[in-house]
């Protein structure tokens, strides 16, 4: 299950549940999106794979206790600050390889 991170690593802008302005990689690591798009140029500094939309889970139970109700967001806050000057030297490489052939 998604730990739903409550903030975006590197500039620690607030991420809730419900925005949809979070972006994860499969490992689950939180920007969000003007950090994906300006700066990290969808390369996760942390594996090198891309970003996809976080998906938003229901606030309501609407069906069999499947919600933030029973499964909340994780409060835990991993503000990690890229050092973009390295990131960039490493998303060079990467960026020009489709996230899904990386």
């Amino acid at each position: 299950m998604l730990e739903l991170r409550p903030s975006c690593e590197h500039c620690n802008t607030p991420l809730p549940p419900e925005s949809p302005e979070a972006r994860i990689c499969s490992y689950e690591c939180t920007f969000c999106a003007t950090c994906v798009d300006t700066l990290l140029r969808n390369v996760c500094p942390n594996c090198g794979g891309g970003f996809v939309p976080r998906p938003v889970r229901p606030a309501k139970n609407w069906k069999d206790g499947n919600s933030l109700e029973k499964d909340p967001a994780s409060t835990a806050v991993r503000h990690r600050p890229v050092d973009l000057e390295a990131h960039a030297r490493f998303a060079a490489a990467l960026q020009s390889i489709p996230a899904e052939k990386r």
